[in-house]
């Protein structure tokens, strides 16, 4: 009898601790979440792909919407940022539409409790002049003894078929300038200036002198020091030489930059009319871009409107945080020409967002310190779509880093310089989404010239 007693009350555990097991939560399940492209503009369309970012783990999972914009992405639970970027063609112009959302939470109560992500779709027109590179990051020293950021460089491309006059073009970052700090403009994963169609731009700008702007013919680039207008490679090998007759340096001691480590007096090679003016608010005597991950973007004062002014109006001021030495200017969106969103690399789930969706509808992400550059990808059917590329393409491009953790590489398969060197004309993706348009390049472009 007590036998059948033990056994019987053997086989309820097993059944009471299987039942619990049964009911434990599985951090494999994949659930279906429901997500809404929204357009405030435009009519959806099928084939969007929508990403949803792990940010604990850095997993990607991926959708695609039907013909009302509706997709499912199977995804674990967990925190997520959702994205999703698609660019259509009509009567000759390009237009790229893209949605961020951050701070999603999805939990294992997901199927009782289901709610559909809406994402905001945000359109806007392909501009003439993008970012072709970034370098900010910096590089090695020879002896091992530590790294160099004081070589920092940005390179403007005139995408376009025709003539693109750089005059009354300004250089911006936010603030906050890190992407992996605090940023108190972040609320509920939004930014809260979102709504009004404006970028902060932070500590000050610069802009090409009264009269001596360039004016790029198609396919034609302009490099501009950001620090450093000099040859570094005569010190450190591994950076970049900055010294030559048709490069431009920012370069304004008497605006209030005169930090002799970030402004040393340029190389001769670098005639005074290439020197850039800057108009600082902030405090300190360097523009402090950062090294991690900037946020950068460039824009042209419309009609009526000098950077002058613009400066001088103190209506579009604030204070980043209520401190003084946050003071920014307001930026209008439609002012904007091309922007780069950059994320440091390490700090998965940490990053902010700092430029609007209308400006940049996502990141790219930067180890620093190695030498590496933010560089834009080819937009491969354009491309190959002109007819004098036949012949000088060249393909199996390997200065991507895909190979390491949170790198990148181009897509296209299109080595840009090394077919530019071969005489063809690369158009660059322009979809107003950094992850989209750029990737890590394992080496400075410069480094080869």
């Amino acid at each position: 009898m007590r036998m059948k007693k033990f056994v019987s009350f053997l086989m309820c555990s097993v059944f009471l601790i299987a039942a619990v097991s049964c009911h434990k939560d599985d951090p494999y399940k994949l659930y279906d979440v429901k997500v809404q492209l929204v357009y405030s503009d435009a009519d959806p369309v099928a084939g969007v792909t929508v990403n949803a970012v792990n940010t604990n783990t850095g997993m990607i999972y991926v959708g695609t919407t039907d013909a009302q914009g509706n997709a499912v992405v199977p995804a674990v639970a967990g925190l997520y940022e959702f994205s999703a970027t698609e660019t259509r063609a009509e009567s000759g112009t390009a237009y790229s539409f893209n949605g961020f959302k951050q701070q999603v939470a999805i939990t294992h109560d997901y199927e009782k409790t289901p709610f559909v992500v809406t994402i905001d779709m945000v359109g806007s027109e392909a501009k003439q002049i993008i970012v072709k590179e970034l370098y900010t990051g910096g590089c090695q020293k020879d002896d091992g003894s530590g790294y160099f950021q004081n070589d920092k460089y940005v390179i403007l491309y005139n995408n376009s078929t025709v003539d693109a006059d750089l005059k009354n073009l300004c250089f911006a970052m936010t603030i906050q300038y890190n992407s992996h700090t605090t940023n108190v403009d972040v609320v509920d994963g939004k930014l809260t200036y979102e709504a009004e169609n404006r970028v902060p731009a932070g500590h000050g700008f610069w802009t090409f002198a009264e009269g001596n702007a360039p004016v790029l013919k198609p396919g034609e680039e302009v490099v501009v020091a950001i620090n450093g207008a000099i040859n570094h490679t005569l010190t450190y090998s591994n950076s970049v030489n900055l010294s030559n007759s048709n490069y431009y340096a920012m370069y304004d001691p008497e605006s209030g930059y005169s930090l002799a480590s970030y402004y040393p007096t340029p190389s001769e090679a670098i005639p005074t009319s290439h020197y850039l003016k800057a108009y600082k608010y902030g405090t300190g005597t360097g523009w402090p871009i950062s090294v991690t991950g900037p946020a950068f973007f460039i824009f042209i004062t419309p009609d009526g409107v000098t950077p002058q002014s613009f400066f001088e109006d103190t209506s579009n001021e604030n204070l980043y945080d209520n401190k003084a030495s946050g003071k920014r200017k307001w930026v209008s969106a439609e002012w904007v020409v091309d922007a780069c969103e950059v994320f440091s690399a390490g700090y998965v789930g940490k990053n902010n967002k700092r430029l609007i969706t209308s400006v940049d509808g996502g990141s790219v992400v930067l180890t620093n310190r190695q030498g590496y550059s933010i560089y834009r990808n080819v937009n491969k059917e354009a491309t190959e779509a002109i007819p004098d590329n036949k012949g000088k393409l060249v393909y199996s491009y390997n200065m991507g880093t895909s190979d390491l953790e949170e790198g990148s590489t181009d897509p296209s398969g299109i080595d840009a310089e090394a077919s530019i060197k071969a005489g063809a004309r690369i158009i660059y993706m322009d979809t107003n989404n950094s992850g989209n348009d750029f990737h890590q390049r394992k080496e400075a472009s410069l480094r080869s010239k």
